[in-house]
C-alpha cells in the first residue's frame, strides 16, 4: 500500500490521484509475492513439486484478482489509498467472482466472505506495520551511511589509496605475463 504525496496545485484544489499511479506497488508486486508464497508453500508441503507450480499460479491469480478489484473499488469510490472499505469491497467482489467459478452460488458466498476477511486483515496489518517497516529501513540506511568498519579478523579489508595502487600494479603485471605466456604458446 504505497502512498503518493503531491503538493496541492496553486488553485487550492486537492490533486486527483490517477488510477495508473503506483499500480506496480498495489497490484503487480502483491501478485508476484502471492505466486512466490504459493510456490514456497507448495515446495514445503507433503506433495512437494507436484503441486508447487499449481499453488503458485493459483495464489498469484487470487492476489491479482483481489488487488485489481480493490483498486477498481478505490478508483470508483475516489477514496484514499488506505481506506479499508476498498479492501472489503475488493474482497467481496473478487471472492464472489472466483468462488462462482469454483463452487457455484454457495461457493461465491463462501469465497466472498473469506476474501473480504483475509484481504481486509492483511491490508489492515500492512497499514499498521508500514511505519515500523519504514523506520527499520531508515535505520538500516543510516547505519549503512555511517562509518561502519569491518573487524580486524575479517578477510575483507578496505584498501587505502596506496594499497589500491599497488594492487592495480600487481594485476597489470600478472595480466601482461598471461598475455606474453599466451603469445609464446601460440608461436610454438
Amino acid at each position: 500500500m504505497a502512498e503518493t504525496h503531491r503538493q496541492a496545485p496553486p488553485d487550492g484544489k486537492a490533486p486527483e490521484i490517477q488510477s495508473s499511479d503506483g499500480w506496480k506497488e498495489r497490484i503487480a508486486i502483491p501478485t508476484l509475492l502471492g505466486g512466490v508464497v504459493g510456490g514456497g508453500f507448495g515446495l514445503i508441503s507433503k506433495h512437494r513439486r507436484a503441486h508447487a507450480a499449481s499453488l503458485a499460479a493459483n495464489l498469484a491469480i487470487v492476489a491479482g484478482c483481489y488487488c485489481g478489484a480493490r483498486e477498481l473499488a478505490r478508483d470508483a469510490r475516489k477514496s484514499e489509498l488506505d481506506d479499508l472499505m476498498n479492501s472489503v469491497i475488493g474482497g467481496i467482489s473478487s471472492g464472489a467472482l472466483l468462488g462462482r467459478f469454483q463452487g457455484g452460488q454457495l461457493g461465491a458466498i463462501r469465497y466472498a466472505i473469506i476474501f473480504a476477511t483475509v484481504g481486509t486483515t492483511l491490508d489492515y496489518a500492512t497499514i499498521r506495520l508500514k511505519p515500523h517497516f519504514n523506520k527499520f529501513v531508515d535505520t538500516i540506511r543510516q547505519s549503512a551511511n555511517s562509518d561502519w568498519t569491518l573487524p580486524k579478523w575479517s578477510p575483507i579489508q578496505v584498501l587505502d589509496e596506496e594499497a589500491l595502487a599497488a594492487k592495480r600494479a600487481r594485476e597489470e603485471q600478472l595480466h601482461s605475463q598471461r598475455v606474453l605466456g599466451k603469445l609464446n604458446k601460440e608461436k610454438s
